[in-house]
């Protein structure tokens, strides 16, 4: 069963989402790169829209995010739009690059849901190709790490349908709390599915983070 988790934003808005309150930090001009023992984080570029389509578009990835593009030229519209977000200060997205491999083959994104950045929310999705691979929970680790460290978030929400295992177990593993079922909240090929909502809070990750004596892989 897959790792990726909901919510994802693939639709581009048709303007630029406005600057949340007092939001001054060095990310929103680029996103720096974030290198694991087998994959590093990096921002999207034009080119890594085939793979992703490739990756995120089939079956057993798109029945548990948000609908992803269904063309080259909507990845690309998509990932022009994380850039625009990212410089007006409203959320990041990485992509997931293993080693060995020129282009993203899954991506994490983070956005504010509130002023100041101080509630987000995230979501991830990788091929299927590299599930089971470790990937998921090192790449969450670095995001979360560098979100915590770099903006105001004080609170992360994350979504897992109920029938995603992996994915609920992971964010267990990465400290978060399960908080309660979303009755209803997602809508996928005509039918409602529950997800469990999750939270990390800035000093309850700072707390999990410390039992791995500070390493990230």
């Amino acid at each position: 069963m897959a790792t990726n988790l909901e919510p994802i934003c693939f639709e581009p808005a048709l303007t630029l989402s406005p600057a949340p309150a007092t939001v001054d930090a060095d990310w929103t001009t680029g996103l720096p790169v974030l290198t694991g023992r087998t994959m590093m984080l990096r921002e999207l570029v034009k080119t890594d829209a085939l793979s992703l389509l490739s990756m995120l578009s089939t079956e057993e990835v798109a029945k548990l995010t948000s609908p992803p593009p269904t063309t080259q030229q909507g990845f690309e519209t998509f990932i022009q739009w994380t850039q625009y977000e990212r410089l007006a200060g409203s959320q990041f997205t990485f992509g997931l690059v293993p080693e060995g491999c020129d282009h993203a083959v899954g991506l994490i994104q983070v956005r504010a849901i509130a002023p100041k950045f101080s509630v987000a929310e995230w979501g991830f999705a990788v091929g299927s190709p590299f599930w089971g691979t470790g990937m998921f929970l090192a790449s969450a680790r670095m995001t979360l790490d560098f979100a915590f460290h770099n903006t105001a978030v004080n609170r992360l929400e994350a979504r897992a349908v109920v029938q995603n295992a992996r994915g609920n177990g992971a964010l267990r593993k990465l400290g978060a709390v399960q908080e309660g079922v979303l009755r209803g909240s997602l809508l996928k090929d005509g039918k409602y599915l529950d997800q469990i909502m999750w939270s990390i809070l800035s000093h309850d990750w700072f707390q999990a983070k410390a039992v791995w004596s500070g390493v990230l892989q």
